[in-house]
């Protein structure tokens, strides 16, 4: 990596002078911050730097569990989480597939009703393992899915006479006993999961280390256990986070190593301007940047300051971008595209900062999530933050817990009126915001706030299928070019763990544009009085207030039954706006 900047080799330079990386290594919190309590709660959280060499041992375990549940006859295994639990385990999903004979996963991390019966769908109950997975075993999001499928597995061993005497072999067992034989949960020592886990008879309790964050748990049962089952390879798989450990390490070369140099220049560059990272991927490891986006912006994003990861967007050439750019181009070695490396050398020569990553082969993913994590923590130290909390993430959870507590006294979710309503789309905005009648002049009015150097979220509490994506993508295209602004896209509620750190907690340079729409569905949450799309609908909610309590530029629209034909207009009436926001602010 080179990188031509003054500032750049300087603190370089200071780093090397004060011994940053071996403190690195020995955990020394004070690298981040002076506060003692700040600091003992950072020493808590360290695990991560030495999870390739620290799982070794348990890769046994793992193999013994996968080696088990193949032979009783399991085919198919879903994945219930949410933020550090679910992501790498999506990216494994969408890299590596499924090895001939081993378990095809599906990986849950919504309240999306929609998506929830579209798993349901693809699933045999009888070849099922659930992963229950949750790093504090209390969130919302994976009990309202174990709830859901446990009931349906409860309901299944009670009425299928054959399942006693074929998959869990225990003619003897409680139905409950053997509906517990399909799940297994992933968590911390001592959590509520790991309590539900031993009252069900789960079938194993995967315990995960306590001073490992939860999107700093790629290496640990989080994602190995996940992978595991697909058929990746563990030896293969840690031996290559090893390499990248031994290289990065305390007692490796100084200007050679790969984690320190990256993470030096997004801290040098982000707080320079240059703080939209936005990344150039190979198709064959596209998925990766979902994981880098939550790693990025959940861990910079807050004290007002922040990196914004940029994945997904279209390459354009260099006059479409601004002075608030970084570009880092990860492509596979044997995987180049013509295409691609001419657009980034245009970037170059127009003095846009490319950062070069080749990896052999895809297992050199192992490698790249110990690498980021070194590089954002790097970061960090530059930017004074603490990498390792996401003080702004509870927030949207407490008023969602608000919101459903008045669901559950009145069954009615707490809603105002909305500010104009257009052909069955609702609208509301923040208190800055002056609304017309015209849902165009509305629309028009919001994007004249985005200004240089900000980026445009959307916000969608939509199903994510492949229907929906193609529509949100073509309204990003059209925002690209009539704004010019960064832009990305989450679902919800999967971003709320991951950029809504960045959104509430970090630099007042984001423009929201919240989608929600009316459910075909609603589906019971046993055990509680809402459903799911109550749920969902909560969630959006709460984090509307947040942005709005945060001072955040941002509209909700609340689309019919009709998604499509609606974002179709939205895009349509977007797309007649002018381009006026070029470049990084002054």
């Amino acid at each position: 990596m080179k990188i031509k900047n003054a500032r750049f080799e300087s603190t370089l330079e200071s780093i090397r002078k004060t011994n940053v990386l071996k403190r690195l290594w020995k955990k020394d919190p004070s690298l981040w911050k002076t506060d003692p309590v700040v600091q003992s709660k950072i020493q808590k959280r360290l695990g991560w730097l030495t999870l390739p060499t620290d799982m070794e041992k348990e890769i046994k375990t793992i193999n013994d569990f996968v080696s088990q549940v193949r032979e009783e006859g399991f085919t198919q295994a879903v994945l219930l989480g949410m933020g550090g639990s679910s992501l790498c385990p999506e990216v494994s999903r969408l890299t590596y597939g499924t090895k001939k004979s081993y378990l095809k996963l599906f990986v849950l991390d919504t309240t999306d009703p929609g998506a929830v019966l579209e798993v349901e769908s693809k699933i045999n109950l009888k070849k099922t393992l659930f992963i229950v997975s949750s790093k504090s075993g209390g969130t919302i999001e994976v009990h309202s899915l174990y709830r859901y499928f446990y009931d349906k597995v409860e309901a299944f061993c009670k009425s299928d006479k054959t399942s006693k005497q074929t998959l869990n072999k225990r003619p003897d067992s409680a139905d409950e006993t053997l509906a517990g034989k399909h799940f297994v949960a992933i968590t911390d020592p001592n959590t509520p999961l790991e309590k539900i886990a031993k009252e069900k008879s789960f079938r194993k309790i995967f315990s995960t280390p306590e001073d490992v964050g939860g999107r700093y748990s790629a290496l640990t049962f989080f994602g190995l256990v996940p992978a595991a089952l697909m058929g990746v390879d563990m030896k293969t798989f840690l031996n290559r986070a090893k390499a990248m450990m031994t290289g990065c390490g305390a007692h490796a070369s100084f200007d050679s190593n790969a984690a320190l140099h990256l993470g030096v220049a997004l801290g040098v560059l982000g707080r320079a301007g240059r703080d939209k990272v936005t990344f150039v991927l190979s198709p064959e490891i596209a998925s990766l940047g979902m994981w880098l986006e939550q790693l990025m912006a959940e861990s910079i994003g807050k004290e007002e300051k922040g990196l914004v990861p940029i994945e997904g967007e279209d390459l354009l050439s260099p006059d479409n971008y601004g002075s608030d750019r970084v570009f880092v181009s990860i492509q596979i070695s044997q995987s180049k595209s013509p295409s691609i490396e001419s657009k980034l050398n245009a970037l170059v020569a127009a003095g846009h900062p490319v950062i070069y990553i080749k990896l052999k082969d895809i297992f050199d993913l192992a490698g790249e999530f110990l690498r980021w994590e070194l590089a954002v923590a790097i970061a960090g130290i530059i930017y004074g933050i603490n990498p390792f909390d996401e003080p702004n993430v509870a927030e949207s959870k407490a008023n969602t817990n608000k919101i459903l507590a008045q669901f559950e006294a009145s069954k009615f979710l707490p809603e105002d009126t909305p500010q104009l309503e257009s052909k069955g789309i609702r609208l509301w905005a923040d208190s800055q915001m002056s609304c017309s009648d015209s849902l165009a002049d509305t629309l028009a009015a919001h994007l004249a706030r985005v200004k240089a150097g900000d980026y445009i979220a959307l916000m969608a509490y939509l199903t994510p299928n492949a229907l929906n994506q193609r529509a949100l993508r073509k309204l990003r295209q059209v925002l690209r070019v009539v704004k010019q602004s960064a832009t990305t896209v989450g679902y919800g509620p999967r971003f709320l763990h991951s950029t809504g750190q960045l959104h509430k907690g970090g630099d007042n340079n984001g423009v929201f544009l919240q989608i929600t729409a009316k459910d075909r569905k609603n589906l019971v949450i046993p055990g509680v009085k809402y459903g799911f799309s109550n749920l969902k609908m909560a969630q959006a909610l709460g984090d509307f207030q947040a942005l709005k309590e945060h001072g955040r530029r941002v509209v909700r629209l609340h689309l019919t039954a009709q998604v499509l034909e609606d974002l179709e207009r939205i895009t349509k009436l977007l797309g007649q706006q002018k381009g006026t926001s070029v470049g990084a602010r002054k």
